[in-house]
C-alpha cells in the first residue's frame, strides 16, 4: 500500500462528510434568508416573511422540522394589487399553510391558501438572492 494512500483516503472521507446535508433532528429551528425563482423568504426564531412576484406572506411562528426535515406552519398570504399602496387601505389577506422540507441549504416550500389562489411550490437556497418579477 502506498504511503500516500491513507492521507488521500482520509481527505476524501472528510470532503464527503462536509458535502453531505446535515442530519435534521426533531424540533430543529430553521432560520436565515432563502431565495429562489419568484420568492424570497426570511426566517428568524419568531417566524418569517415571504415576498413573491405579486404577493407577500407571513409565517406566524418558528419554523421547526421533524426528523426528516419536514415542516408545516401557518401564517397569512396577502395578494398584491398592483400600483402603489393606498394610504389607509389595509390589504386583504387569507390564512395560509406553509409545508415543505429543509435539507442542508435547500428548502422546498408549498403554499396552501384558504379562499384564494395559492402561489404554488418553490425551491429556495440559503443565502441566495430571490429572483422576483414585480407586478405593476
Amino acid at each position: 500500500m502506498s504511503p500516500h494512500f491513507i492521507p488521500a483516503a482520509l481527505a476524501a472521507i472528510a470532503l464527503t462528510a462536509c458535502a453531505a446535508p446535515a442530519m435534521t433532528q426533531p424540533g430543529d429551528l430553521v432560520t436565515g434568508d432563502y431565495g429562489g425563482e419568484h420568492v424570497g423568504l426570511s426566517l428568524d426564531a419568531e417566524g418569517g416573511r415571504l415576498e413573491y412576484d405579486c404577493a407577500s406572506g407571513t409565517i406566524d411562528g418558528p419554523l421547526t422540522t421533524d426528523s426528516l426535515g419536514r415542516f408545516s406552519v401557518t401564517g397569512r398570504h396577502t395578494p398584491g394589487e398592483g400600483g402603489p399602496d393606498r394610504v389607509g387601505d389595509a390589504p386583504r389577506s387569507w390564512p395560509a399553510r406553509y409545508l415543505g422540507q429543509a435539507r442542508g441549504d435547500i428548502l422546498t416550500l408549498r403554499v396552501e391558501v384558504e379562499g384564494a389562489a395559492s402561489p404554488g411550490a418553490f425551491r429556495l437556497t440559503r443565502d441566495a438572492a430571490p429572483m422576483l418579477l414585480r407586478c405593476l
